[in-house]
């Protein structure tokens, strides 16, 4: 399910992103619209995306049966510069940081188990983890219809 986990230091990084607070059942209707939005503007502003949309989540907040039921994020592209702000869009950074990192493989409905199994991984080896985290959506719908072949890389940030 995920790849064997490792500690490692992002750079930092220019983004481009809007901020969602949707309900799980909002959030396909959402996420969609908001990276056509972003590749909209950016290309306008002449640096269209050339890597893969991420999701920034600041909050997740779950139910009694622990399903994911809100989310509180930024999705964005990294970009080369900063990105000038434009109706929902504004500049951000992927900021330099120590994280706990690995990839998923697979349908974007598996990712809360993969978190699952990250979390498992996390805790045992004694590592305290910031409340904030990071989806980069490497490989998906936009690269293969074959969810199979999806890739989801996922970072922790560590205090």
């Amino acid at each position: 399910m995920i790849d064997t986990p490792e500690i490692k230091q992002t750079p930092a990084q220019h983004t481009a992103c809007i901020h969602l607070k949707v309900t799980l059942a909002e959030m396909m209707q959402s996420f969609g619209p908001a990276v056509g939005e972003l590749v909209a503007a950016l290309t306008e502003q002449g640096m269209p995306p050339a890597g893969a949309a991420f999701a920034h989540h600041f909050r997740i907040t779950c139910g009694d049966d622990g399903v994911p039921s809100g989310f509180d994020f930024e999705v964005g592209f990294i970009t080369d510069k900063p990105a000038a702000a434009t109706g929902r869009i504004y500049p951000s950074q992927w900021p330099a940081q120590k994280v706990a990192h690995t990839t998923y493989h697979g349908g974007y409905e598996g990712l809360p188990g993969a978190w699952g199994e990250f979390s498992a991984w996390m805790e045992s080896n004694g590592l305290k983890q910031a409340e904030d985290l990071w989806e980069h959506y490497v490989a998906g719908p936009q690269t293969t219809p074959d969810s199979s072949q999806w890739r989801t890389e996922l970072y922790r940030p560590l205090l």
